[in-house]
């Protein structure tokens, strides 16, 4: 490797220079943040605002019970099965070009879907909007990465971006809510065009691309094999839910999903370009992040089901109101996450501030795990998110910077697409794991206290109510525990010290990193 091949900035990230490489900071850099930030809460968003809306669309559209699970499933799919590809799009294209093209699609795909007629039409749409998500979330993460290389203003930046990835499921309730209640579901989905094309617009003018390789060519089988893989798991986890972990089906395309990702590591050994190089996940920093977030991610998603569920179905409340009952979460995130986070990154290392957030982020956890019918907001509902988005907007900003940090800007795309596929197959677990565990807990529940809950006298729906907040409970208690193995993880894995200005060594580690996988591939 050349010495025009490497060249370290200021935060010791090796970049692997191109001739569009920006020579010093781009001064609208900030706006392009805005950009960015606009783009990423699109995405996050739109996991948790069709959940609000699917009561409205499924009487609307005339979708069953047994196939309406589909409206959330087409989007997961795509975009947990199509992320590594999607990355890798960008790396090797232009990740400005692919953040853009992604936008235009995603919105695209919006429309159609708040068009609808009936249900096909309803799922065809939300896995396009599944594809161009995936093709757009780890864009928009390479080309922030790449514009911010000042320790002071990564650090800003990572904490705005993280407080949008861990408040965007809250900010969705809410917005869903409100939707739903005044307009009508359909605005769900059409609120997405709007914003797209302010975020496109203002790509086009303020973003840059540094990253691009002309040079390499897409390593198809890779693709083939990694996007089958992770969606087979996807998949399985999704079905899961459904049919129970014993199903040959669930079986099948769980195996069968590890099986085909085992052919995409040995495939990215021997590639001259691969899809995910393996490299990245080697490094002992970047593993450790990536297990943090997936283990976050297992115990964020069912909660947030769980409360939605105990807010509405046990309290009664409205879709808004729930929606409203989560801003103080939403704030918490804000605060940890720009407050904290971004003041203390680049002065200590990041496990010293994922560690203690992960631990605060399980007793908020605690709080809402100890939770009755006759619990209150004050008393139980606002420490409990309060603790866990101050939790986790420490978390995600730290864990997120370690994820993306010391990989050469080609190779960002997969590096960012790799954190988002980890999150996307946590949720996935996470929503049938946990949801299985509140399941099985409320029938034992019932069970042991002899209810049959078919019966509909005042006592027996009483009694269906507290085994149902007993098997929230006894779910929301494992994912607290899921969220203290997470700060073990990090603790143990992510031992960094505080970064500095190593440019030398940092250049040859990563240096060393890129020759040995290429003498690899040549082998």
């Amino acid at each position: 490797m050349s010495k025009a091949d490497t060249s370290v900035g200021r935060t010791g990230i090796s970049a692997g220079r191109t001739e569009d490489s920006p020579p010093t900071p781009d001064p609208r850099r900030w706006w392009g943040l805005v950009v960015i930030a606009l783009a990423q809460l699109v995405v996050v968003l739109d996991m948790t605002i069709v959940n609000i809306a699917l009561p409205s669309a499924q009487q609307d559209l005339g979708m069953t019970a047994g196939n309406r699970q589909w409206a959330i499933t087409a989007y997961t799919l795509a975009f947990g099965g199509l992320l590594l590809l999607g990355g890798r799009l960008g790396d090797l294209f232009g990740r400005k070009r692919a953040f853009v093209i992604g936008l235009i699609g995603f919105a695209g795909a919006s429309a159609l879907g708040g068009a609808a007629t009936g249900p096909g039409m309803l799922f065809a749409a939300r896995a396009l909007q599944g594809v161009f998500a995936a093709l757009l979330a780890p864009a928009a993460l390479s080309l922030m990465t790449t514009t911010f290389t000042d320790p002071r203003e990564r650090g800003k930046a990572f904490g705005v971006f993280g407080a949008i990835a861990g408040a965007g499921s809250a900010i969705g309730m809410l917005v869903g809510g409100f939707l739903t209640e005044y307009l009508d579901w359909r605005w769900c989905l059409y609120v997405n065009a709007p914003v797209a094309v302010l975020a496109v617009i203002g790509a086009t003018v303020l973003l840059k691309d540094s990253g691009r390789r002309t040079d390499a060519q897409l390593d198809i089988l890779g693709a083939v094999l990694g996007t089958a893989g992770v969606l087979s798991i996807v998949y399985g986890f999704s079905e899961a839910e459904s049919r129970g972990w014993t199903d040959s089906r669930v079986l099948t395309l769980l195996f069968g999903g590890v099986a085909l990702l085992g052919a995409f590591a040995l495939r990215q050994t021997r590639a001259r370009t691969p899809l995910l190089p393996l490299h990245i996940v080697r490094d002992r920093q970047r593993a450790g992040a990536y297990v943090t977030m997936a283990l976050v991610t297992i115990a964020m998603f069912g909660v947030f089901l769980f409360l939605t569920y105990y807010l509405q179905g046990i309290k009664g409340w409205s879709p808004l109101r729930t929606g409203v009952a989560y801003l103080p979460m939403t704030a918490s995130m804000i605060i940890g996450s720009t407050q904290i986070s971004a003041r203390l990154l680049h002065k200590v290392p990041a496990r010293v501030l994922i560690t203690p957030g992960l631990i605060t982020a399980a007793g908020g956890l605690a709080f809402l795990a100890s939770m009755d019918v006759d619990a209150t907001y004050l008393g139980h509902v606002l420490p409990g998110i309060s603790l866990m988005g101050l939790g986790m907007g420490v978390t995600f900003m730290a864990a997120i910077s370690t994820a993306t940090g010391r990989v050469a800007p080609h190779e960002q795309g997969a590096a960012s697409a790799t954190l988002n596929t980890m999150q996307q197959v946590g949720g996935s677990v996470g929503t049938a794991l946990l949801n299985t565990i509140a399941a099985s807990m409320t029938t034992d529940w019932l069970t042991d206290h002899h209810v049959n809950p078919a019966e509909q006298t005042p006592q027996a729906k009483a009694a269906l109510a507290e085994a149902t907040v007993h098997g929230y409970s006894v779910a929301t208690w494992i994912s607290a525990g899921i969220m203290l193995l997470a700060a073990a993880v990090a603790g143990v894995f992510v031992n960094a010290g505080a970064p500095g200005r190593p440019a030398d060594r940092t250049a040859k580690s990563v240096e060393a990193a890129e020759t040995a996988e290429t003498a690899s591939r040549a082998g």
